[in-house]
């Protein structure tokens, strides 16, 4: 075996068809395309969503809704994790900074902290926003909040 008897394995090439190129090829004349009308002819192009003059879906189905250009999008975090996650790394302050490193938060996000689950570590916590429970339950463990 060497270079001059290598071949591509069975079925894995074909020949381009070579349209348009005289009655002997067997696709001379219409070039496959059929006989007159717009699709025939070069530069034809057809409209997105086009479905023969029926009415097209975009326009059968209703819309609603709408899209709130202003709308602030937070990451919901509660107190619960915060227990946890001080407990675990022994903290007495939590800030995005420790979120991110912990992998609970994108370093793009805006954060929210909620009052959900038990909290009994005095903490200083830092964030873009607080629900009233997680004030209460926070202060109440003698912590302070700080929003930035």
């Amino acid at each position: 075996m060497d270079l001059s008897n290598l071949k591509p394995a069975l079925g894995s090439t074909h020949h381009e068809r070579r349209i348009g190129r005289g009655q002997g090829s067997g696709k001379g004349g219409t070039s496959t395309r059929g006989h007159k009308g717009a699709k025939s002819r070069s530069g034809y192009h057809m409209k997105i969503g086009f479905e023969g003059g029926q009415m097209p879906l975009q326009r059968r189905v209703p819309k609603f809704g709408f899209k709130n250009i202003n709308r602030v999008e937070y990451k919901a975090i509660n107190v619960g994790m915060l227990q946890s996650l001080a407990e675990r790394d022994n903290l007495t302050m939590i800030d995005r900074d420790v979120l991110i490193n912990a992998g609970l938060l994108n370093k793009n996000a805006l954060l929210k902290i909620l009052g959900e689950g038990p909290l009994t570590l005095k903490l200083e916590v830092k964030a873009n926003a607080f629900s009233k429970k997680a004030i209460e339950a926070i202060q109440a463990a003698g912590g302070t909040v700080v929003v930035l």
